[in-house]
C-alpha cells in the first residue's frame, strides 16, 4: 500500500520551508517500520523506491513545481531510475534522505536521491523524469519558464551521460523469449 499518511506528514512538514531552487537539495527524515520490511527484516528493495517520493515530491513542492503543474495542467512521471544498494536499513532505523535535480536535457530532468544512515551511503538512486501535457512530453526548458526560471541546465555528469547512452541502446520492446510467449494470452 502506498504511505498516503506518511506523505501527508511530508507534505504538510515542509508546507511552509524555504523555497528551494531547482538544483537544491531537499533533506528529510525517515523510519524504517516494520510493513517496510521484506522477509530478512531490512527495508524492501520496492519500498525503497516509494519512499523515494516521500523526498521527491516535497522537492518539488518547495521548488514551486507543483504550483506550476497544477496552473498549466501538466503531470509528472517517472521514465525510468537506476538504484545501487550497498548497506542495510533495517526494522525502525532513522535514515536521512537526499533528493536534487542534477540537471536536464531536451526531453527529462535527471534526479538524484540517497539514504545514508549513520554516515553511510545504503542505497542510491538516478532517476529520469517526464512533465507531461495532452501533447506529449514537455520540454524541461519550458517548465523551468514557467517556474520563472531562466537558466540552462549543468553539465550532466559522466556517469549520468553513460547510464543515458548504455539506455538509449537497451531495446524497446523488450524481446520476449520463445518459452514465455504462450503465457502472454493468459
Amino acid at each position: 500500500m502506498y504511505p498516503l499518511i506518511r506523505f501527508a506528514k511530508e507534505m504538510i512538514k515542509f508546507r511552509n520551508a524555504p523555497r528551494l531552487g531547482p538544483l537544491d537539495a531537499h533533506v528529510s527524515t525517515h523510519r524504517c517500520w516494520p510493513w517496510d520490511l521484506d522477509p530478512w527484516i531490512e527495508l524492501n528493495n520496492g519500498r525503497t523506491l516509494t519512499l523515494y517520493d516521500l523526498g521527491r515530491i516535497p522537492m518539488a513542492q518547495r521548488a514551486g513545481l507543483t504550483r506550476v503543474l497544477r496552473e498549466q495542467g501538466w503531470g509528472i512521471t517517472v521514465a525510468g531510475n537506476s538504484t545501487r544498494y550497498r548497506r542495510r536499513i533495517r526494522a525502525f532505523d532513522r535514515f536521512t534522505m537526499i533528493s536534487r535535480v542534477i540537471g536536464w536535457d531536451h526531453r527529462f530532468i535527471y534526479m538524484e536521491q540517497s539514504m545514508w544512515k549513520g554516515g553511510e551511503c545504503c542505497n542510491h538512486m538516478l532517476l529520469r523524469s517526464a512533465i507531461t501535457s495532452a501533447e506529449g512530453i514537455v520540454a524541461p526548458d519550458r517548465m523551468m519558464q514557467a517556474m520563472g526560471h531562466d537558466i540552462d541546465s549543468p553539465s550532466l555528469p559522466d556517469w549520468v551521460a553513460a547510464w543515458i547512452d548504455a539506455d538509449a541502446q537497451r531495446l524497446w520492446p523488450p524481446v520476449i523469449p520463445e518459452d514465455a510467449q504462450a503465457d502472454l494470452s493468459a
